[in-house]
């Protein structure tokens, strides 16, 4: 009789093979676990045969451990009366994209923004490999690598033949559009993003049409949904950035990308948030948290979105509440923490944490009219805005434009307009949306309160001089409703 049947565990075999290949390799059931982005019970379980692994987990071992194929064959090899091994499910849709062309960037060479050499980069681990550490092709080699994925008739067979080099280059071309569109805001790179995305999905068709799980293609799928999703939110485009944001949570759900779909989960959280929509905020805030419960850098986030959708419903002592929360997981954030969600680490981190805070604090405040709120509000944002670059331009706008909305919630208007009016005119010429968020909360606070003092007057007819629009509530100037008077 075998070890496995003596066991009574189906999958004991795989779980022995796994163990023996883990440490020939060298690596904790932890590191293993955050190389393939799975929680180290999670490996525990599979090497005490408790636990059936999916196709795209078992190829990721095999390639993560060197086996060669080895845990692919165990895991195929006949066993008792269980389930079959779980597939990708070929769901209605999983391989669509919202509809709509896209058109050249402006600039596409990307000249200036450096190569990363290694994954992980920018936030963006591999598809394939986790945060093992994978080389990147050379930056010369990359376009021939992705001409492939947009090319009127894809050679799929010659793109799997080199699936490591295309989903490495894929990661790392992301990487640059990541500083160099979100956080440089130097270039735009949405028709670039979205064309390559387009072919990724495509491949990933075919791939599972040829009876392969196509794991690292839809979870490369997913990052890149997510950066396309911020970018049409930098051109005001909220519509579809969502239809993408729910597009990479699918492909995400998919292949169980833990980090994308809780961070897909936050962009979507956000975006309803400027709706004003407190118990739609707070779902997909509780939702965050569900994700994994283990996971401090997700606990932290789901903390931060429900005390701002409490401050939305007024409740100031729920909204305190998840403050103190945030702060004391975001303090105890380790190392794993770290390989999945560096940008909330250190002081990037410390920079999100407080911005976070500080908006959630500035909404009871303006909710409540406590100015002791407000003047915690202001230590908050300013303590976010002294870790920012100042290249980060968006953020740097946003940032500026809280801690005036925080100056005037706590009485003191003439702070307010002193810190907004250099900012006033690229604040209003900007479409994305958090910034012109802030931009129509701070003026319609102004008008409503602070009308009377010269100092706003002037302002005033600053304002009326850019027309300034609200891009967020797709509403005609902005001026004609928050200072009552008609403009062209």
């Amino acid at each position: 009789m075998s070890d496995s049947a003596r066991s009574g565990e189906p999958w004991a075999d795989f779980g022995r093979g796994l163990r023996s290949w883990r440490r020939r390799s060298g690596l904790t059931q932890s590191q293993l676990g955050v190389i393939v982005g799975y929680h180290h019970s999670q490996i525990s379980r599979l090497e005490a045969g408790l636990r059936e692994p999916s196709p795209g987990l078992v190829h990721q071992l095999d390639t993560a451990l060197g086996t060669a194929g080895e845990l692919t064959a165990l895991a195929a090899a006949p066993r008792g009366p269980v389930r079959e091994v779980r597939r990708i499910p070929a769901e209605p849709g999983l391989f669509s994209v919202p509809p709509g062309e896209t058109a050249e960037d402006a600039r596409a060479d990307w000249d200036g923004m450096p190569w990363p050499a290694a994954l992980p980069a920018e936030g963006l681990v591999c598809p394939l490999h986790g945060s093992a550490g994978c080389a990147t092709p050379d930056p010369e080699a990359a376009p021939a690598l992705l001409a492939g994925l947009t090319a009127p008739s894809p050679r799929f067979d010659e793109l799997t033949a080199a699936e490591p080099e295309v989903l490495h280059a894929l990661a790392a071309f992301l990487a640059c559009v990541i500083r160099g569109s979100l956080h440089l805001t130097a270039l735009d790179g949405t028709a670039t993003t979205e064309r390559l995305l387009r072919g990724v999905v495509r491949w990933a068709d075919a791939v599972h049409a040829a009876g392969r799980p196509p794991y690292g293609q839809l979870r490369i799928a997913a990052q890149y949904a997510q950066v396309a999703g911020r970018l049409r939110m930098r051109r005001g485009q909220s519509s579809v950035g969502m239809a993408w944001f729910g597009h990479g949570l699918r492909w995400a759900d998919a292949v169980h990308d833990v980090p994308a779909r809780a961070t897909l989960l936050s962009d979507i959280c956000a975006l309803v948030r400027l709706d004003d929509d407190a118990g739609s905020t707070l779902g997909y805030a509780e939702a965050i948290g569900a994700v994994d419960t283990r996971r401090r850098w997700i606990t932290t986030l789901s903390h931060l979105y429900q005390a701002r959708g409490h401050a939305l419903r007024h409740d100031a002592s729920e909204c305190r509440r998840h403050i103190s929360a945030a702060r004391r997981v975001f303090a105890r954030l380790g190392r794993d923490d770290g390989l999945e969600a560096p940008w909330l680490t250190g002081a990037e981190g410390e920079m999100r944490v407080e911005s976070a805070i500080g908006g959630a604090l500035r909404d009871l405040a303006a909710a409540t009219g406590d100015r002791t709120t407000a003047r915690r509000a202001i230590e908050a944002v300013a303590r976010s805005r002294a870790q920012l670059s100042p290249l980060m331009r968006d953020t740097h706008l946003l940032l500026t434009l809280r801690l005036a909305d925080g100056w005037a919630c706590a009485g003191a208007p003439e702070a307010a307009v002193a810190l907004a009016a250099p900012v006033l005119r690229e604040a209003a010429a900007t479409d994305e949306l958090l910034v012109r968020a802030e931009l129509d909360g701070l003026h319609a606070r102004l008008a409503r309160d602070w009308a009377g003092v010269p100092e706003v007057a002037d302002y005033r007819s600053r304002l009326l001089d850019l027309g300034v629009r609200s891009a967020v509530r797709g509403l005609p100037e902005f001026a004609s409703r928050a200072w009552g008077v008609r403009t062209r």
